[in-house]
């Protein structure tokens, strides 16, 4: 006599589902293991803070850490990237701190971009001449007007820059650049 095992439909079921079960988990492990860092790629990183305020970087859009800029000597003026990408100066005070304002590197005639000169304790435009003094007031023109600031904040150990909306501390006046 032959004797045949009874056919159980519901076990055959649950056998299919379960195989149907992982083979869709692993699919979903890899398209999820993949699509992760292609996310990421195309996602970019928020590191605006609640006030508008971004992190300092530098030239190669890398992080600077306060410490980094603090262990210069007094009176020296770092240049940054600030606030949309803008060369920032941040000044050293001789309390070893950072000046509370950041001085944004844009000549007001053209937007030529400047470097400090220390020995003239002066801001100087190459491009046509203007001249600023080490708060960024217009000294000589023909910039009609005084440089542009930003809030700087260290935060830990990364510098803060946010944006200046309130009167101009060197003018008393609201900023033109508001």
């Amino acid at each position: 006599m032959e004797q045949s095992f009874p056919y159980d439909e519901s076990a055959s079921m649950s056998r299919r589902n379960l195989l149907n079960f992982i083979t869709g988990a692993a699919i979903a492990v890899t398209a999820g293991g993949v699509l992760y860092p292609v996310g990421k790629f195309f996602i970019p990183p928020s590191d605006v803070g609640e006030d508008g305020s971004i992190l300092a970087k530098d030239v190669n859009g890398n992080l600077i850490p306060a410490s980094q800029i603090l262990a210069e000597p007094i009176g020296t003026r770092a240049l940054v990237a600030g606030l949309a990408g803008e060369p920032t100066y941040l000044t050293i005070k001789d309390d070893g701190t950072l000046h509370p304002w950041g001085i944004v590197d844009n000549c007001t005639h053209l937007g030529c971009t400047f470097p400090w000169n220390g020995n003239e304790n002066q801001f100087q435009c190459p491009c046509h001449g203007s001249r600023y003094d080490e708060e960024g007031r217009v000294v000589r023109g023909p910039a009609p007007l005084p440089l542009k600031l930003a809030h700087i904040n260290v935060d830990g150990d990364y510098i803060r820059i946010s944006p200046w909306t309130e009167n101009d501390p060197r003018t008393g006046e609201k900023p033109w650049w508001v």
